[in-house]
């Protein structure tokens, strides 16, 4: 089953349909990284962009350190 999320960028009305699964997780960040009662502007988004991507390459920093401890 799919749950619809919405989002104000610039003024429009954004909706992307997710699992229902990963739909309370997305919606707990979109809190953190967005005013989803109102509208967020570009640089808004541009930020968590910038910000989930370095929390993934810290992530995938992580993963490569594991993995090389676990080689040996």
């Amino acid at each position: 089953m799919s749950k619809k999320l919405g989002l104000n960028i610039g003024g429009r009305r954004f909706d992307v349909d997710v699992e229902e699964s990963f739909a309370i997780f997305l919606q707990e960040q979109m809190r953190k990284d967005f005013n989803v009662e109102g509208n967020n502007d570009l640089k808004t988004l541009l930020q968590a962009y910038v910000r989930k991507n370095h929390e993934l390459f810290l992530q995938e920093q992580r993963i490569e350190e594991i993995t090389k401890k676990l080689e040996f």
